[in-house]
C-alpha cells in the first residue's frame, strides 16, 4: 500500500469514504475489513493501522435503515394490494419478511457509512490527522 491509496482526514473526501464504508472496508485505506463481525466495528485496520475504536455510531444507523426500509415497504402497500388482492395476511408476510431482510442487509452498509463520517468530520475521538499517515510496507 502507498500513500496514494490512503485518504487524508477532511472533508473533502467525503465521498470516497462513504463509499469505501459502505463496502465495508477501512475508510482511510479501502482495503481492512471495517468490521469483525456482523455488527461489530474492528478496534483497527488490519492494511492500515487505523484506530477505530472512537467510533459512536450508536442508534443512528438502525433509525436511517428504519426510515429507509418503512418507506419502501409503504409505498409498496398499493402494488402489493393491486397484485395480490384482497389478501392481507399474505400481503402482511410477504412485506414482513421484505421489511426483515432488507433491515438486515442494510444495516451494515449504513453503519460503515456512519463511521467513514465520523472519521472524516474528526468527530468524537476520530482526532483530525495533523501529522504524516504512518504507512506500512507491503
Amino acid at each position: 500500500m502507498t500513500s496514494s491509496t490512503l485518504l487524508a482526514q477532511d472533508p473533502g473526501n467525503l465521498k470516497p469514504a462513504l463509499r469505501r464504508g459502505a463496502c465495508l472496508k477501512c475508510p482511510r485505506c479501502g482495503e481492512g475489513k471495517l468490521f469483525r463481525s456482523y455488527l461489530k466495528v474492528a478496534a483497527q485496520c488490519d492494511a492500515c493501522g487505523l484506530d477505530l475504536t472512537p467510533q459512536r455510531a450508536d442508534d443512528g444507523p438502525a433509525y436511517v435503515v428504519i426510515l429507509l426500509v418503512a418507506h419502501l415497504i409503504g409505498f409498496a402497500l398499493v402494488p402489493m394490494f393491486s397484485l395480490l388482492g384482497d389478501h392481507p395476511a399474505r400481503i402482511a408476510l410477504l412485506l414482513g419478511l421484505a421489511a426483515v431482510g432488507l433491515s438486515l442487509a442494510l444495516l451494515p452498509p449504513v453503519k460503515g457509512m456512519f463511521v467513514a463520517l465520523q472519521w472524516v468530520k474528526g468527530m468524537h475521538g476520530f482526532e483530525p490527522a495533523r501529522a504524516v499517515v504512518p504507512v506500512r510496507a507491503a
